[in-house]
């Protein structure tokens, strides 16, 4: 239990941080502190950005929206990636069409994919990358729900709930997914990597938020310049998007429960 307290806390704390960090900031985000690419001092313990902005104020300011989008993107890809597999499981012909569409789609690149949903999009922003997220992940997804859930599928109480002539969504919901808790956790975990990264990249290539918005991604891609004048202004949100990956991952890993965990191959 203690060891799973503390591969929960990190991912607990940082999230926290993130949804509290604008009431945390301590200058408006917009706010020049300092010059352009300034230094650390008392007033910017992370030093000034282009502008002369302070890190540190942006920092608490630019993940909440990323985090927010990301867990959006998980939740949903690990729901109907958990539907479409458990179904394509107990239903071969569903299964043949899910697979055949998994193919196509995992032929597109993810960011050549993002680019083009989202700038196809009217209006683009953030709903056109939580599109294009869940369009991309869902195909990989599917693939590993399915392989877990055949042998559920094949297991005698749920060919008992089908002689009893119950449903597909009702076996899907009621009989497959309930036995698949670990395989779903691990996925959400890994899901929420993906879209980190894919919200990240997005960000990046400056589709959804905008300048002046406050975002980690966006942080990195203005400040590149001045890597040499203030390193703090890339690393601090690099470093907050990589340990915001890794430690949802682990925290998703450790509640798990372990005996599933076992079985389905989870470390």
């Amino acid at each position: 239990m203690n060891r799973a307290a503390l591969r929960v806390a990190p991912a607990a704390v940082l999230v926290v941080l993130a949804v509290a960090g604008p009431l945390l900031a301590p200058h408006p985000v917009d706010a020049p502190v300092t010059a352009p690419y300034g230094t650390p001092t008392g007033a910017a313990p992370l030093g000034g950005d282009q502008l002369g902005r302070d890190v540190l104020s942006r920092l608490l300011h630019g993940g909440r929206d990323l985090i927010l989008t990301s867990l959006l993107v998980a939740a949903l890809v690990t729901v109907a990636a958990g539907a479409l597999g458990a179904a394509g499981a107990l239903r071969p012909a569903v299964g043949r069409a899910v697979d055949r569409a998994a193919d196509v789609l995992m032929l597109l690149p993810p960011v050549l994919g993002v680019l083009l949903i989202a700038l196809s999009w009217e209006g683009g922003g953030r709903a056109a990358v939580v599109a294009a997220a869940l369009l991309l992940g869902v195909p990989y997804a599917v693939r590993f729900v399915a392989g877990a859930a055949a042998p559920v599928a094949a297991s005698g109480y749920v060919e008992a709930a089908v002689a009893g002539g119950e449903g597909l969504w009702h076996l899907v919901w009621r009989e497959v997914l309930p036995n698949l808790r670990a395989t779903l956790l691990a996925l959400f975990g890994l899901r929420f990597v993906a879209a980190v990264y894919l919200v990240a990249t997005a960000g990046f290539l400056q589709i959804g938020p905008q300048p002046p918005a406050a975002d980690w991604a966006l942080m990195i891609r203005e400040n590149t310049a001045g890597v040499l004048l203030n390193p703090w202004a890339v690393l601090a949100p690099s470093l907050a998007i990589g340990l915001l990956a890794v430690s949802v991952n682990l925290a998703a890993d450790a509640l798990a429960p372990r005996a599933a965990r076992k079985e389905t191959g989870v470390l």
